[in-house]
């Protein structure tokens, strides 16, 4: 059986302030859709399998649970990367379908085209079918980005399923244009498509600390899971599928996949998916641009937030705070994090 594993258990700092501890991005309602990211995410999986999962944190599991009416819910007592979220529901999956197939896609990113994602996924699961491989999708890139990381096939491949040469770090400006140019670089979705067997096996190889707890937990009577969860898991390690397990694997393929893709890692992101007016700003809410192109400004509630003489800015009022940051450098938000950590200010966290 395929088995949609939805990953809702990040924090999405860059996004602040709409996204907080309490309210990570992946409930907030960015898209044009204006539903949550995560509900998204759960149609997305419900359009190419039979059962879905959500993997999240212990402390959103109560306001996850109304977006997912009966879909299974996976908590984690403390976060550990997305190693450990696979790795946990593999093992729980597999123990009642030892045949399961999981398609396993991140609760907070945008898709502008769902059927189209729905078809690559289909064309990654004939590769996964047949030759037992892990499978991704690639987003042939449209900008030289520095955020995301990248997948690299090689330069005479034109298949539709193609071999993964290696997996490439976020690089910097010069490194990301020579990898737009190149035509073999594609952004890393970080959607997976492999069977549970073939994942926690090569966590069995490259990860056995964690492959070893999740066996554990799988074995556990349902109604202590809870408690063995909170032991076990403060001790493992906090380490990404992609450096623990895709970086090492052989046999992993990837099927490029144009598909209006974003992960909706920083407030710069926004125009791609609520688009731009007139005048090339994208407002959200009570907002008003005099003057000014480029700018992102955002209102999440009747407060009127207005800019005048301002180019290229992102302003964002979001509850009890206010952004104002230069939009190129979006993704340094996270100083502002760091910032109010130090200082002790974690109300506004």
């Amino acid at each position: 059986m395929r088995h949609a594993v939805i990953l809702a258990g990040g924090s999405g700092t860059r996004l602040w302030p709409a996204s907080r501890r309490a309210r990570p991005k992946q409930l907030l309602a960015i898209g044009a859709s204006n539903e949550p990211l995560v509900v998204s995410a759960i149609c997305r999986g419900k359009a190419v399998s039979e059962h879905t999962v959500i993997v999240t944190a212990r402390d959103l599991v109560e306001q996850t649970r109304p977006l997912a009416p009966g879909d299974t819910i996976i908590a984690e007592p403390v976060g550990r990367n997305t190693a450990a979220a696979i790795g946990y529901a593999a093992a729980l999956i597999e123990a009642r379908d030892p045949n399961a197939v999981l398609v396993i896609l991140p609760a907070d990113q945008y898709v502008a085209d769902e059927p189209g994602l729905a078809r690559a996924i289909e064309t990654a699961m004939t590769a996964v079918d047949n030759d037992d491989a892990i499978a991704t999708i690639a987003i042939p890139p449209t900008r030289p980005e520095t955020g995301f990381g990248y997948i690299e096939v090689a330069p005479d491949d034109t298949a539709a399923v193609r071999r993964v040469v290696r997996f490439v770090e976020k690089p910097d400006r010069a490194t990301a244009e020579r990898y737009v140019a190149s035509g073999r670089h594609f952004w890393n979705a970080g959607i997976f498509i492999a069977s549970a067997r073939r994942l926690l096996a090569e966590l069995d190889v490259h990860l056995p600390v964690t492959a070893a707890a999740m066996r554990e937990l799988a074995r556990v009577d349902p109604k202590e899971l809870e408690q063995h969860a909170a032991r076990i898991y403060p001790t493992l390690p906090s380490i990404s599928i992609d450096h623990a397990v895709m970086e090492k694997a052989s046999g992993v393929v990837t099927v490029p996949a144009a598909v209006g893709w974003d992960d909706v890692g920083s407030w710069a992101s926004l125009p791609a998916i609520r688009g731009v007016d007139a005048t090339g700003n994208t407002t959200v809410g009570t907002a008003l641009v005099i003057d000014g192109t480029g700018n992102v400004v955002v209102s999440d509630d009747d407060t009127l937030v207005a800019t005048v003489g301002l180019d290229d800015f992102v302003v964002v009022k979001s509850g009890n705070a206010i952004l104002v940051i230069r939009k190129d450098q979006a993704q340094d938000v996270r100083k502002v994090i760091d910032a109010l950590s130090a200082r002790g200010l974690a109300r506004y966290l």
